[in-house]
């Protein structure tokens, strides 16, 4: 099983280009081999999967009923735009130019570990959707995790 953590500042070269930084490399499950899953987040963001990781996902959102008008949309806007990715061997992988727009990705990126996946994120807009509030990050972890 993946486990990604920490923060990494992270460049993306004019050909779109990003090194995914070594501790989450390192973390790659060895069945996931070189294969990488990209897709658009829920927020102005990326998210990259395992290969292995974005198999589950995948069974539980590919298996919903086609004959349901909601499952199809969630299908539809889960699974548009996502790509299979290679990492090179430099550790680096191409992003393509219609998420590079979806996410405002130019030169800079914040790169986040988020357990079984990474999120990749322009700094600024990064910026914008953490809690800068210690007292609401407070209330939401005793709310959601308080048991």
């Amino acid at each position: 099983m993946a486990f990604f953590t920490s923060e990494y500042e992270c460049k993306i070269d004019a050909k779109g280009r990003l090194v995914l930084p070594a501790k989450i490399k390192a973390n790659l499950p060895e069945t996931s081999g070189n294969e990488l899953v990209v897709r658009r987040g829920f927020e102005p963001c990326l998210i990259l999967y395992p290969m292995v990781e974005f198999k589950k996902i995948y069974s539980k959102i590919a298996g919903l009923n086609e004959f349901n008008e909601e499952y199809r949309k969630l299908q539809r806007n889960f699974f548009r735009g996502s790509s299979v990715v290679e990492l090179d061997n430099t550790g680096r992988f191409l992003i393509p130019k219609l998420m590079l727009s979806y996410a405002g990705l130019k030169k800079d990126a914040v790169v986040v570990g988020m357990g079984n996946k990474v999120e990749i994120w322009d700094p600024e807009r990064y910026e914008e959707h953490l809690i800068s509030d210690p007292a609401e990050f407070s209330q939401l972890a005793q709310k959601y995790l308080d048991d």
